[in-house]
Parts: C-alpha cells; sequence; structure tokens
C-alpha cells in the first residue's frame, strides 16, 4: 500500500508571522524605551504608566495603519499585473504561450516538453500558470492587508502590556531597572520563538532581537537622564 508522503512547509507562514513578530518586538522595545526613558528623565509613576498606555494604543493604530497602507500597496501592484495578465491572455494568447513555455524552457525543459506542459497548464488555468510562475503570485504568499494590519495591532499590543504590568508592578523607584530587564527576557522569549517558527536558529534569533532592545532602551534612557538634568 502506498502512503501518502505529506510535507509541511514554513512558506505559508511568511504574511501573518512578518506582522506578527514586527507587531511584538516593536510593541515591547518602544513601550520599554518609552518607560525607561520617561523615568530615567524623573517622571512620577503615575505619569510613566499614563504615558506608557498612551504609547500603547498610539503604537497599535500606527501599527495597523502602517502595515495596511504597505500590504495594501503591494496587493494594488499584485492586482493590477494580474489584470494586465488577463487582459493579454485574452487578446494576445499565442504570444502568451510562447511565453510560459520559454519559462520552462529556461528552467530545464526541452522545448516540445516545456510547450507540452504550458499548453496543459494554460487549458486548465491560463491565469494562474502565468500569475505562478511569470509574476511569481502565489495564493500563499499573497499580500493580505487587514490580516497584516491586524496582526500587527494586536501583537504590538501583546508586546507592549509586558513592560506596562513590569511597570505597574514595580517599586516606584525601579520602574526603569524592572521594566527593562523585564523587556530584554521578553524579547529574547519572543526571537527564539520567531526564530523557531521561521525554521532558523533559536539562539542567534533571541541574541539579535535582545540586542537591538538593549540598544534602544539604552539610548532613550541616556536621553531621559539628559533630559531630566537640563530641565
Amino acid at each position: 500500500m502506498r502512503h501518502i508522503h505529506r510535507e509541511s512547509h514554513r512558506s505559508g507562514r511568511i504574511g501573518w508571522l512578518r506582522a506578527a513578530v514586527l507587531g511584538a518586538n516593536d510593541g515591547t522595545i518602544s513601550i520599554a524605551s518609552l518607560l525607561t526613558g520617561v523615568a530615567a528623565a524623573g517622571a512620577s509613576h503615575d505619569s510613566i504608566l499614563i504615558t506608557s498606555v498612551a504609547g500603547l494604543v498610539a503604537g497599535a493604530m500606527s501599527m495597523a495603519a502602517g502595515e495596511y497602507v504597505s500590504v495594501q500597496s503591494q496587493a494594488d501592484t499584485e492586482n493590477a499585473d494580474i489584470e494586465r495578465e488577463k487582459r493579454e491572455l485574452e487578446t494576445e494568447p499565442e504570444l502568451e504561450l510562447a511565453e510560459l513555455t520559454s519559462i520552462y524552457v529556461s528552467r530545464g525543459l526541452d522545448q516540445p516538453l516545456a510547450l507540452k506542459v504550458a499548453e496543459s497548464l494554460m487549458a486548465k488555468d491560463a491565469l494562474g500558470a502565468h500569475a505562478r510562475d511569470e509574476l511569481g503570485i502565489t495564493e500563499t504568499l499573497r499580500a493580505r492587508p487587514i490580516q497584516a494590519a491586524f496582526s500587527s495591532a494586536i501583537s504590538f499590543i501583546a508586546g507592549a502590556v509586558i513592560p506596562i504590568a513590569a511597570a505597574l508592578l514595580a517599586p516606584s523607584t525601579r520602574v526603569a531597572e524592572v521594566s527593562s530587564a523585564t523587556a530584554l527576557v521578553a524579547l529574547i522569549i519572543l526571537g527564539g520563538t520567531a526564530a523557531s517558527a521561521g525554521g532558523a536558529s533559536v539562539f542567534k534569533g533571541a541574541i539579535r532581537v535582545a540586542f537591538w532592545g538593549a540598544l534602544a532602551m539604552g539610548i532613550t534612557a541616556g536621553i531621559g537622564m539628559l533630559f531630566g538634568t537640563v530641565v
């Protein structure tokens, strides 16, 4: 009895994974940096928390809007290319067949076999064949603006809650230290998890994210201390 060989690929996760990782990283790093900077400037505990919550709301909306506009632009480009390809298939089917055949020849098939493959695919789904093999557009990797915007906003909030919760529970004199340390631990876990989901090195993913997070918080704390001293 023949067994079906099932494979699981990570490429299908690219769209939502990229948006989710970006949002969570941004939420944790930006809010932790904001907390650290404001605390270093000498603000009160209540002011720090209010600033953090305002930053969470503004950041989540900004991430959603930015991700939607960016991915929608990609989607518009893809749709325009597909519409153009559809018109060319209606008006110049012979040229489109020759074009698809040449693509398969360039990939290693001989001319007769490439022509036969192109004819078979175009008979079944001409637009799909050209979108995939000529334009590089597949259903798995299609731009999905609403999904990307929603993922970014939710993940930003999830990431931002971590330093805010730490600041809420921390002693008023140790807000910066507790929030930054908690954020670093969260970033290490997040970076490792994202790398694992994408099939990359867990260690490298964790260190990469933690490094940039520490750098952002360090610079922001320095600016906050300088600002607090001057004011």
